[in-house]
């Protein structure tokens, strides 16, 4: 069970207890924090154990204060949303009907909860490189059709499977997700009022994620799949939500459920051998675990039967990510268990 001491205004600083292989645990990070081409570039580090800050570390030009990219850590935090809402009643994982441009095709089966999941059927292209070919680099940076409506540009793909039926990563469908969520939220056309203080009032001032800035396409739509700006803290304290299950300083604030619900795996990624749940990822070796992760190597880790939030933040080349994953499994390891496995069982479908 996690210890239940939360941040106030700030984070306190703890020390290693006598479970833990410091000598592994600071050679892991000494190697990330000599900048090593192996590993990219690291920004920031910051460990979190038993509700205490135990490591932390920064990069060039960069320190406490600094406000660092989520890239597709962003979707972990519009999971977080959507589960709020589906709280509320707004929503349900088993909506369908969620575009009137879907209505005359079997678009229209698609549900909330296949979206989360990456199994809407729509083809996709998440390619980070060849902007010739990429949906994500048109979608997000393109002067095409619907340039600066990231939903629209999502919801004109077609389908390529049945619904539910196949796995495939897609920043484009994140911003269908957002697209949801506000019409839900009663979001006028154009604006993006009712999404900020959702986002606000609901996840950031709970959570005392004060340095948190999302950002919103020129339709107004909350892009969630990539673009939330926080500090390292910032982005633990959202970690150290998941590790409590939704529960911030004994308030509830995601339903209860929920996180079981978004690590349930789904896929295991092709790409990078993780599990992938309800836009949350986990390490098929830390059973459990949740992890929200970004482009260039960004890092939440969440490890709750060893009471552990590791932030990682930097610029990592894709090649690059197999062994920054494992210098970031490395750093996990350190860290002995703490009670019964739970969670991730390794199923798949």
């Amino acid at each position: 069970m996690a210890f239940d001491t939360f941040p106030a205004l700030d984070w306190l600083d703890g020390e290693i207890d006598d479970s833990i292989d410091t000598p592994a645990l600071d050679s892991a990070i000494s190697e990330l924090a000599n900048q090593p081409e192996n590993f990219g570039t690291t920004l920031a580090l910051v460990v979190v154990h038993n509700g205490r800050i135990v490591r932390e570390i920064y990069g060039p030009d960069t320190d406490v204060s600094s406000t660092l990219i989520s890239w597709s850590m962003a979707k972990s935090i519009t999971q977080a949303l959507v589960g709020m809402a589906v709280g509320d009643g707004l929503l349900s994982i088993d909506d369908d009907h969620l575009f009137p441009t879907w209505e005359n095709d079997d678009r229209a089966a698609i549900t909330l909860g296949n979206l989360l999941n990456m199994t809407s059927g729509l083809e996709w292209l998440e390619d980070y490189v060849d902007d010739a070919s990429s949906d994500v680099i048109e979608m997000l940076f393109g002067s095409e059709k619907f340039v600066g409506d990231h939903a629209a540009y999502a919801a004109s793909k077609n389908l390529e499977a049945t619904p539910g039926s196949k796995y495939l990563y897609s920043s484009g469908t994140t911003n269908l997700v957002t697209k949801i969520l506000s019409r839900a939220l009663g979001e006028k056309a154009g604006s993006s009022e009712a999404m900020s203080t959702f986002m606000q009032t609901r996840l950031f001032d709970p959570l005392g994620m004060k340095s948190a800035v999302p950002r919103f396409d020129e339709s107004g739509n909350f892009v969630g799949s990539s673009f939330v700006y926080a500090t390292a803290r910032d982005f633990a304290r959202f970690g150290y939500l998941y590790l409590h299950d939704g529960l911030w300083n004994g308030s509830r604030l995601l339903p209860e459920g929920w996180v079981n619900y978004s690590r349930t795996p789904v896929a295991r990624d092709p790409d990078n051998g993780l599990d992938y749940g309800a836009h949350v990822w986990m390490f098929p070796n830390d059973p459990g675990s949740i992890a929200a992760l970004g482009y260039e190597g960004q890092y939440t880790l969440v490890s709750p039967h060893r009471n552990l939030v590791v932030v990682r933040l930097g610029k990592t080349n894709a090649d690059l990510g197999p062994q920054l994953r494992s210098q970031m499994s490395k750093i996990i390891q350190t860290f002995p268990t703490q009670g019964a496995n739970f969670g991730n069982d390794g199923l798949h479908g």
